[in-house]
Order: structure tokens, then C-alpha cells, then sequence
């Protein structure tokens, strides 16, 4: 019996993984809005009947695919700054300043009992591929490596959001493009959408640490929404320094989305050079010391 049901459970993961596949071959051809459950399950040679069996609806397939597109990213960010040398924390994320691509927010806490700690961005969900765009790990270990100061790992972990973005368009565009009319993402995406983010705080928090950084300085009118965001996504972090990098964090997808969705078209000549000035000037903004 025991056999039969894994027979069944490898089965049933195969043909999950096609209906995901030809999806998102349907995303790149038609976009998230055309997306049809008849229109998969016609391509896969499959009754639709039968294909409800694993989506229920087109919300549910699309909420797999934003998912993965999410988990996917984060696993690009946690590798980029685990191949810097440093020591990732293990842990599921609590927070992150995240909005879905379906022009929804995916909200700020994740579900009570999801065994998330504010002060440890997580792991690589099981299953979850890493993206292209990691950089090597050579030199990680070596301390003269500009790659192993605070600064150049937000660099670091900043280009490889970059790269992924670019080797995945379409994914990137269905979590950080235009709404899907009709869709509202559930909690379920609300984890997955923060890794990314906590990878960028894990280095400030290194940062803070070790004394690398030096916050700006925190306006007085925006003490409140400064110590109400420390609060929510970094208790262990000054609040100036989790405001500045909420802003950080929006310019880093502006960035990502100008060239992603072709807007530097015959205005920035050399993307990747000029991402990762801009990516080095967040850096010192956010006050990372070298």
C-alpha cells in the first residue's frame, strides 16, 4: 500500500508540475488575465473536470504560480548572500513591506503560529529552485572581497534580484506587474512574497551589529510611521534605518521594473553598470559604511 500511495503521490507531482509549466507558458503568451483553466487543461490533452481535481480555480493556479515565482525569487536572494560567506539565519520570515503583482497587498505579518521570528529571514522553501543570477562563491572568504562588506552584500543580493528578474520576465511581471482584474491574493503568498526582503534585512542586521552602519537621521514627522514599521517588520532594528529601507526596498523594484518592462529602452546605454551604481548609492543612503 505504502508503495501504491507514492506511486500515486509522484504521479499526482508530475502532473502538477505540467499544468504549472504550461501555465506559465500561457503567461509569457497571453498574460496573467487570459489565463484559463479550459485553455491548460485543452493543451495537456486533458478534461477540464480532471484538471479541477488539482486547481480548483483559476485563482488557485494562479495563487501556485505567484508562489513559486516568490519562492523562487527568495531563493535567489538567500543564495546570493549565503555565496558572500555569510551565515544565513534559519528561520521562516515574519514580515516584509511586500505588494502582490495582482495590485493587491499581500498584507505585512504572516498568520499567527507560522513559526516566524521578525529577527530571522527563512530558508529556501523545500522544493524551491534557485534562480539564475546567484554570483560565485569565489572569494567569498577572503576579507579584502568587497563582496563581504555590508554595502557590497546589499549589492550583491540587489543584482541577483536583478538577474532573476531579467531570466524570468514573465514570472517577475506576475508578482510585480499590473493587476490580474478579479484576483486578490490570499495569505498564502504572504511568506513567500517576504524572503526576498529579509535577505536585505539580514544585512543590515549584520550591519548593526558590527557597527557598519550609520542610520540617517529619522525626520520628526515620521517618528510614528518609523517606530510602527521597526515595530512590525525589525523590532531589533532603529526605526530610521527600517524606514529608510522600506524605501530602499521600492526604488530597488523601480529600478528592477524600468528595465524588466523595457522603460531605460534608449536611455540607460550600460543597465548593468548603471544598476549597480544605483544599487551602491541605496546602500549608502540606507547608511552602510563601506
Amino acid at each position: 500500500m505504502t508503495t501504491v500511495r507514492g506511486a500515486r503521490a509522484r504521479a499526482r507531482d508530475e502532473v502538477t508540475a505540467a499544468i504549472k509549466d504550461e501555465a506559465r507558458r500561457q503567461l509569457a503568451a497571453e498574460g496573467a488575465a487570459k489565463l484559463s483553466l479550459r485553455a491548460v487543461a485543452r493543451e495537456l490533452g486533458m478534461v477540464s473536470s480532471a484538471l479541477y481535481r488539482y486547481f480548483p480555480s483559476r485563482d488557485d493556479l494562479l495563487t501556485a504560480l505567484i508562489v513559486d515565482a516568490y519562492d523562487a525569487l527568495g531563493a535567489a536572494a538567500e543564495a546570493a548572500l549565503r555565496a558572500t560567506g555569510a551565515a544565513f539565519p534559519v528561520g521562516a520570515p515574519a514580515a516584509a513591506p511586500v505588494t502582490s503583482g495582482t495590485g493587491e497587498s499581500t498584507a505585512t505579518r504572516a498568520t499567527p503560529g507560522a513559526g516566524a521570528s521578525a529577527a530571522s529571514p527563512g530558508p529556501a522553501a523545500p522544493g524551491a529552485s534557485t534562480a539564475p543570477g546567484a554570483p560565485p562563491t569565489a572569494g567569498a572568504s577572503d576579507p579584502a572581497d568587497p563582496q563581504v562588506t555590508p554595502r557590497g552584500r546589499w549589492v550583491v543580493v540587489c543584482r541577483a534580484v536583478r538577474e532573476w528578474a531579467k531570466a524570468h520576465p514573465h514570472e517577475y511581471a506576475l508578482i510585480y506587474g499590473s493587476p490580474v482584474p478579479g484576483y486578490s491574493a490570499p495569505q498564502a503568498t504572504v511568506a513567500p512574497a517576504s524572503r526576498a526582503a529579509h535577505v536585505l534585512l539580514a544585512v543590515l542586521r549584520e550591519a548593526h551589529r558590527t557597527d557598519g552602519v550609520a542610520p540617517p537621521p529619522l525626520a520628526a514627522d515620521l517618528r510614528a510611521e518609523g517606530e510602527r514599521l521597526a515595530a512590525e517588520l525589525a523590532p531589533d532594528l532603529p526605526p530610521a534605518l527600517v524606514l529608510a529601507f522600506v524605501g530602499a526596498w521600492c526604488q530597488l523594484f523601480g529600478l528592477v521594473s524600468f528595465e524588466v518592462f523595457g522603460h531605460f529602452h534608449r536611455v540607460v546605454e550600460d543597465p548593468e553598470a548603471f544598476f549597480t551604481h544605483a544599487a551602491d548609492r541605496l546602500g549608502r543612503d540606507l547608511g552602510l559604511l563601506r
